[in-house]
């Protein structure tokens, strides 16, 4: 593990925040790739990198564990953010200040359609702002949409890899129990949370975690990419619980970040500011 190293500044108060190793994730600009991937676990971060051509860890602090390496031949970091929105935000801040524009949470979920099965996919196309965090930057009725180079770029890969996916909105609740519809200690239920589930599934949303509409909303608010890829844990309305499939999302992103600088490239040579299928691109 790399030694601890101390932050210039806190954010915000250097003139020059982009020459500073951040404050909680204590990288700095050279620390990381154009394209990170955010798992939640920091025990998630040695499964990510298993799956890359090469990687080195470049920090670890708090909940906040850094890699950067390749994945066929692209440069690609992996940073965790811990449990819930309000630390997978400071890391999406601080990755931002360094540079990074694209941004993919990777996780697991909980699937509320009853087709969906323990270890098949869910690419987020926009989600449910029933987390906190992103309601402190911007008014509630502002969408989390995910990037649509990054939902293409996820399916494309899922494709590729012949996983099972489902494409969709997903629900992020700010705690596991009350939030999710789960009771609490001793039986708790707070109210509403008895038809939470079934209101969810009813809107067609297909799963439920914690973090993808903080990130997806702070990516919109600042011209960034990003998106979201989930496997299936759990099945809400079946009941089937199995922890399946663990590495199918870690390797659907990476794929995905290696897609997205081909078609980069090809917009570039087009010279295009937005990727589309019009471009002919052979995924």
């Amino acid at each position: 593990m790399p030694p601890a190293r101390t932050p210039h500044a806190m954010p915000g108060d250097s003139e020059d925040p982009n020459a500073d190793v951040q404050y909680h994730l204590d990288v700095g600009p050279d620390d990381v790739a154009d394209s990170v991937l955010l798992p939640g676990d920091p025990d998630r971060v040695p499964k990510v990198t298993a799956l890359w051509d090469a990687h080195e860890e470049r920090a670890r602090h708090r909940e906040y564990r850094t890699a950067t390496g390749a994945y066929e031949g692209t440069p690609i970091s992996v940073t965790s953010t811990g449990i819930g929105s309000p630390s997978a935000a400071i890391a999406v801040e601080e990755l931002a200040r360094l540079g990074v524009d694209t941004f993919i949470r990777v996780g697991s979920c909980g699937a509320i359609q009853p087709d969906m099965a323990v270890g098949d996919l869910v690419i987020t196309t926009g989600a449910v702002r029933q987390e906190g965090t992103s309601g402190e930057y911007v008014r509630e009725d502002y969408p989390a949409s995910a990037d649509h180079e990054v939902v293409s770029a996820l399916v494309a890969a899922a494709e590729r890899l012949g996983y099972d996916y489902h494409v969709g909105v997903t629900m992020s609740a700010d705690s596991f129990y009350a939030g999710q519809g789960r009771p609490g200690f001793e039986g708790f239920e707070a109210a509403g949370s008895a038809d939470l589930i079934d209101e969810l599934r009813e809107a067609n949303v297909k799963n439920v975690e914690m973090e993808a509409s903080s990130i997806l909303t702070l990516a919109s608010l600042y011209g960034l990419r990003a998106g979201a890829v989930c496997t299936v844990y759990a099945n809400r309305v079946t009941g089937e619980f199995r922890t399946a499939g663990e590495s199918r999302a870690a390797e659907t992103a990476s794929l995905a970040v290696h897609l997205l600088e081909r078609m980069d490239a090809v917009k570039e040579n087009a010279g295009v500011e937005r990727w589309h299928a019009g471009l002919g691109l052979d995924l």
